[in-house]
């Protein structure tokens, strides 16, 4: 799997359009969860999709490693997820709709994936990026340093802050909910 991957990398880089597509294809699901993450609504999690996609279409040219097509991948739909909350500048509530929709939610608790989204929301844009990197795509901080293109120890420092910060806002609703 890993070496047909390359292959069609290596051919995408070429030109080659059938490889490119095959490439989006395999790695939509990831792709698209990425970007829901971010946007927190279908459809602007389909709308980075798709300029995702299509910027990696008209870049792919200039990607020089193969192997790191998925950190290059990932790298542009954070870019394009935080164009799309700029451009809407504001904060889209999460309702128990959206997130029955989410892919492997059905049997979890619902109440605290709402909780957790909203506070990983409510969280700034890098700590944000490295929590979601780490936790839901198990990057390593050595990845994760090359998706942002930051040191890994301001890796290791927004993860620590992120953590705390989730922490923090997590004792906080408890603290309303006791008191």
């Amino acid at each position: 799997m890993e070496i047909e991957s390359h292959r069609l990398v290596k051919k995408a880089i070429k030109g080659n359009k059938s490889a490119f597509e095959k490439l989006i294809q395999q790695h939509y699901e990831r792709i698209y969860r990425t970007a829901y993450l971010y946007v927190h609504n279908e459809e602007d999690a389909l709308d980075v999709v798709q300029e995702a996609t299509y910027q990696a279409f008209t870049s792919i040219h200039s990607l020089k490693n193969p192997e790191y097509f998925m950190t290059w991948l990932t790298r542009i739909v954070i870019r394009c997820s935080g164009q799309v909350l700029k451009r809407k500048s504001n904060v889209v509530p999460l309702s128990d709709e959206i997130v029955s929709n989410l892919p492997g939610q059905a049997d979890s608790n619902i109440e605290e994936s709402i909780q957790l989204l909203n506070a990983i929301q409510q969280l700034r844009e890098n700590y944000r990026t490295v929590i979601i990197l780490f936790y839901y795509y198990d990057y390593s901080i050595k990845m994760i340093s090359s998706v942002m293109e930051i040191p890994e120890s301001t890796v290791k420092t927004y993860l620590s802050r992120g953590k705390a910060e989730l922490k923090k806002s997590y004792k906080n609703e408890e603290d309303q909910c006791h008191g």
